[in-house]
């Protein structure tokens, strides 16, 4: 599964376990067990980086509903609204592939959300 870059891609994703091992007080997240085995409908907060015109990339936590895992991760629907003014990525919807690693949250899927991740995506990402 390929991962955005924020050079071909304009963004990526910031691994929430690289930030935990930097800081483990102040930046805790779930045990890998828990970030391995998400399931549809559940939902994972990420780190979310925007490269943005002429200035330094925009970062931006928002959650995404788990879709269907994958091989090397998960792909997952955007479920925020961005507050990143310049962004033309990624609107509510938008199909995100993401690892365990950037997981950095977690909060267990209910009967509307495991809808939401059986819609098809506004943008689908990739396979390739």
């Amino acid at each position: 599964m390929r991962t955005p870059d924020l050079h071909d891609d304009g963004w990526c994703l910031e691994s929430g376990l690289e930030r935990h091992l930097l800081h483990p007080e102040s930046f805790p997240i779930a045990d890998e067990a828990v970030r391995t085995t998400l399931r549809p409908g559940d939902f994972a907060k990420l780190i979310f980086v925007v490269q943005v015109e002429d200035d330094e990339p925009a970062v931006e936590r928002m959650w995404v509903v788990v879709r269907e895992n994958a091989e090397g991760g998960y792909f997952g629907l955007l479920d925020n609204e961005p507050s990143i003014d310049e962004n033309d990525e990624f609107w509510l919807g938008t199909e995100i592939p993401f690892g365990a690693e950037h997981v950095i949250e977690i909060r267990k899927g209910d009967a509307a959300s495991v809808d939401y991740a059986a819609r098809p995506p506004l943008r689908s990402w990739p396979r390739a």
